[in-house]
């Protein structure tokens, strides 16, 4: 298995840099795709920052675009150190690298506790909230032994098998990952297991703002983050339409391993389980079929340095000349409500790609584009 060392790859950002990566992630309508086109566009989270009203203003924005101020910015960073937190930009060593490389990986994340095992290969163990004892045993099972061998535990905190994941995998290393702000742990019975992991040997992230309180819709988010953290993922003990299929789904989509464990055809609880086992995931009746299964992925350096990157300080690419009216027009003509790949926008406007991509972030800071998974886009529908 490859060391530690080897895995500790990348540049830190400097303090300047961070106060302007945080703030343009915390803007609206930059989510980590824009975050990343908008970096690679104009070389800097500060350049990108100076063009934003433009490029919401030319992409039809109703209303002038919020920006994160510095001193949000500083408040947010204070606050975290208080709770003994930092946020960690993609191109940091400290930074998960398969995470790096899933689409929409967050450009920063919050981290608190034992920042030395994120760049360490992991496995997701996830499955049901009201799980069995046996599936409990299980999955701690699974947990202890993979964390023996040298990986980090993956899970959500949620009751049930992620707590017993977490549990079994305290000595060796286990992430938790949040829906909410790193200060907003959920379930609030599980507060005392997330202290236990920050102060031990493991680690609390989340890319939401301090202070978020998760929603339904924040935990799927959560979820991409285990999956993209992972090489492969455990499901034990999951109903129909669980958020653990949701996970599996991800993790399949991302090239990770998707591991099963079969059960009772009777237990509405395995009816997910077994359904994973039919569109092929690895049947797994103990540690040694995920060990054996994740082995060649840990011996080989898979992971390539970050795509998102700027220049140490101040260095900054000359922004592209903005689009003609006419050109803009032909390319909000070709999309619509239906998702489309980016390339057949290139292709079918027989337009320059870097004009394309620049139409579609005036579009998308403006509030006019959807982003889809596979990095297709649609339309968003004024009404």
């Amino acid at each position: 298995m490859a060391t530690d060392g080897a895995r500790r790859k990348g540049i830190a950002l400097s303090d300047k840099q961070r106060i302007a990566w945080l703030r343009l992630i915390r803007s609206d309508n930059v989510g980590p795709s824009t975050f990343r086109d908008l970096i690679n566009h104009f070389g800097s989270a500060e350049a990108a920052l100076a063009a934003l009203p433009e490029l919401s203003r030319r992409g039809g924005a109703a209303r002038s675009i919020r920006i994160a101020s510095t001193e949000d910015a500083e408040r947010e960073l204070d606050a975290a150190a208080r709770l003994g937190a930092r946020l960690i930009g993609i191109g940091e060593p400290e930074y998960p690298p398969a995470l790096r490389q899933i689409d929409g990986a967050p450009p920063l994340l919050a981290m608190m506790g034992d920042v030395s095992i994120a760049p360490r290969p992991a496995v997701g163990i996830v499955g049901s909230r009201n799980a069995s004892i046996s599936g409990s045993k299980f999955a701690a099972m699974i947990a202890r032994d993979c964390g023996r061998a040298g990986y980090t535990v993956t899970s959500g905190l949620a009751r049930g098998i992620d707590t017993a994941a977490h549990r079994a995998s305290l000595d060796t290393g286990t992430i938790a990952v949040l829906a909410g702000g790193i200060d907003q742990p959920y379930p609030p019975e599980n507060i005392g297991l997330l202290q236990d992991i920050s102060h031990g040997c493991g680690l609390a992230v989340s890319e939401m703002p301090l202070g978020w309180e998760p929603r339904a819709r924040d935990f799927p988010r959560r979820n991409r983050l285990i999956a993209g953290i992972s090489l492969g993922v455990v499901v034990v003990e999951a109903a129909d339409r669980s958020g653990s299929l949701i996970t599996a789904r991800m993790a399949a989509d991302f090239g990770r391993l998707v591991f099963a464990v079969p059960g009772s055809p009777l237990d509405p609880r395995c009816h997910g389980t077994n359904g994973l086992l039919k569109q092929g995931a690895t049947v797994t009746t103990g540690s040694a079929d995920v060990l054996e299964a994740l082995a060649p992925l840990t011996d080989l350096d898979l992971f390539n340095p970050p795509a998102v990157d700027e220049p140490e300080e101040t260095g900054q690419s000359a922004p592209l000349q903005p689009p003609d009216d006419s050109d803009r027009a032909r390319i909000v003509n070709a999309l619509g409500p239906t998702p489309v790949e980016v390339d057949d926008i290139i292709r079918h406007t027989e337009l320059p790609a870097s004009t394309v991509y620049l139409v579609l972030l005036e579009l998308d800071l403006a509030g006019r584009l959807h982003r889809h998974p596979g990095g297709m886009v649609s339309l968003a529908m004024l009404v």
